[in-house]
């Protein structure tokens, strides 16, 4: 291979120039191909130890970049300086940013483009819409946020703010108010306009929340086959605030917007989606299987996996015990005041999930507790609280009859991931509520 134009190789990857690099190289590469239609990937991540066909390579460099230091591309049909030492390349890229925004985008979308477009076609054709909000988020993740800017893309500012914003409880309109000021002051960075804007950008990475609409008096919620109904079955209390406003047949509340302002909001965190998330890093997939593989079985109490109930289960399901994936949950649930004063009575509950397939150190730390639901107040559901845990029900006994396919990134394998609520862990209150 001829000495080529390798001023691509340092451009963002979501730039014409660059895309048009890496198809030139790739064209050069594929002609000289010893092995027929695979190369070398020269990507960051696989630094010239996997063969791929085109379009898996061309993946490899849009997402990951080229593997820094290989500026003669002697695998490739270049002939090799003599200056050049082998032992230099290969070396991490030292410019590295704080927030792995490729590794998170990689995750999100695995497979997404390779699945979709057969290996004998061009990449781009027919592309999915998972493809293209792919490449739509993986060019917000590469712009810088301001000309020069080492540490934060547009992408990753936008996500820090968002969590920002949760911990510690700015109100939407605060967070455009701070938008705003900042474009103020920094005219030439690529700011969200405002906190919807910044949203929707954080949108397509998924773990989003369900609103489900609930009975005021805890009797059914208006989900699944009752979505459409208005009024509830079983107290006939109407699903919607009433001031006086006349629509259609009743005297309901609208918003600003002219919607129907509905009584009580329960809130849903889907259950599949945070445990296939789990197994979507390789570092806390290797974790998921920690019970099995590094757990010292000496016959002492350290881990759940230790005790009698967990071995009991075992043998009574050896079927779903053959594969240490599976996922054991514990379920627990406490009511808290969230206006932070005891003036006020105000009861809002909430389910946590707890995952036991993690080392002891690990399961019980907030980081990896799993917020399940959020009961409004303003009184305890009691023994209603059934009625609130019919979306877990559900996807629980999907997972564990049937399982979901879910990709391991340890082993880079996809699994029918199942997983099953071996215990609850209470007060004696909220004990009595869960057991009716």
């Amino acid at each position: 291979m001829d000495k080529r134009d390798k001023s691509w190789m340092n451009l963002p990857r979501y730039s014409d120039k660059y895309m048009n690099g890496v198809n030139d190289f790739l064209d050069k590469a594929f002609s000289l191909a010893a092995h027929g239609n695979v190369i070398l990937c020269p990507c960051k991540k696989c630094h010239l130890r996997y063969w791929y066909c085109r379009n898996t390579v061309y993946e490899h460099l849009i997402i990951d970049g080229i593997t820094p230091g290989y500026n003669d591309w002697y695998f490739h049909g270049e002939v090799l300086d003599s200056s050049m030492n082998i032992d230099d390349m290969g070396q991490s890229d030292k410019r590295d940013m704080g927030d792995d925004i490729d590794g998170l985008l990689h995750d999100t979308f695995r497979g997404v483009i390779n699945e979709d477009i057969p290996c004998n076609q061009e990449f781009r054709e027919g592309q999915t819409d998972e493809a293209k909000k792919f490449f739509k988020l993986l060019e917000e993740g590469k712009e810088e946020l301001y000309l020069g800017c080492q540490n934060f893309s547009k992408l990753s500012f936008t996500i820090r703010l968002y969590l920002l914003k949760c911990i510690h409880g700015i109100s939407n309109v605060a967070i455009t108010n701070i938008l705003e000021l900042l474009r103020e002051a920094f005219p030439h960075a690529k700011l969200p306009t405002s906190f919807n804007v910044a949203k929707k950008m954080v949108k397509d990475l998924g773990l989003e929340y369900q609103k489900i609409h609930a009975c005021p008096n805890d009797c059914m919620l208006f989900w699944d086959e009752n979505e459409t109904l208005s009024s509830c079955k079983v107290c006939g209390a109407s699903r919607w605030k009433s001031n006086g406003n006349v629509v259609g047949n009743s005297q309901e509340r609208l918003s600003k917007k002219g919607y129907q302002i509905p009584k009580k909001v329960f809130r849903y965190f889907p259950l599949i989606l945070r445990l296939q998330r789990l197994f979507m890093c390789k570092k806390t997939a290797d974790c998921m299987t920690w019970h099995e593989k590094y757990r010292t079985k000496d016959g002492n109490l350290r881990h759940p996996a230790d005790g009698e109930a967990w071995k009991k289960f075992d043998s009574l399901y050896p079927h779903f015990a053959q594969d240490p994936r599976n996922v054991r949950l514990g379920l627990s649930s406490d009511g808290f005041n969230p206006f932070r004063t005891m003036s006020i009575t105000y009861s809002t509950w909430s389910i946590i999930l707890i995952n036991y397939n993690l080392p002891q150190w690990h399961c019980m730390k907030p980081e990896y507790l799993i917020l399940s639901s959020i009961i409004p107040g303003p009184s305890s559901p009691g023994q209603d609280i059934d009625i609130y845990m019919q979306p877990f029900i559900k996807e629980i006994r999907l997972l564990w009859e049937i399982g979901v396919d879910t990709y391991d990134a340890s082993t880079n394998q996809t699994f029918k991931m199942r997983a099953c609520l071996l215990w609850t862990v209470s007060d004696f209150p909220a004990y009595a509520m869960l057991s009716g």
